[in-house]
């Protein structure tokens, strides 16, 4: 795949911290309830911590309850890209912004939260940058 935002892997690791090119680079996963942006409810724009594009609106964040912050869909579908994963032995659904190709989490559908697009896209704070509304 090619992508708008591409640079080496090596000046990747330049850019994001350890924690960051675990998550973003090489598809990890935060511990659940530890992420910066799990509860907040701080409106705006949540953008890509690896390339700054704009990825979720606070208008589409709902409490999951699932240890990570979980939107119902993205700012536009063009802005995020779909994966299929099955490393944890089961087939999920990875999504990675469209941008820069790095790993944001996994999007669930029919877990009978009450959203308009009975989808949950379960997100890593680290993934993500807040720009708040002004």
């Amino acid at each position: 795949m090619t992508y708008r935002v591409a640079i080496s892997e090596q000046e990747w690791r330049e850019r994001l911290t350890p924690q960051e090119y675990d998550v973003l680079r090489q598809a990890g996963t935060e511990r659940a309830f530890t992420g910066e942006y799990t509860d907040t409810k701080t409106e705006g724009v949540y953008r890509c911590r690896a390339c700054d594009a704009e990825l979720f609106r606070s208008t589409e964040k709902f409490e999951s309850h699932c240890g990570w912050p979980s939107f119902f869909a993205p700012l536009a579908e063009d802005r995020v890209e779909y994966i299929e994963d099955v490393s944890m032995g089961m087939k999920r659904v990875e999504v990675r912004c469209a941008n820069c190709g790095s790993h944001l989490g996994h999007v669930f559908e029919g877990e009978g939260y009450d959203v308009p697009t009975d989808q949950r896209y379960c997100i890593n704070s680290i993934s993500l940058k807040l720009e708040p509304a002004s």
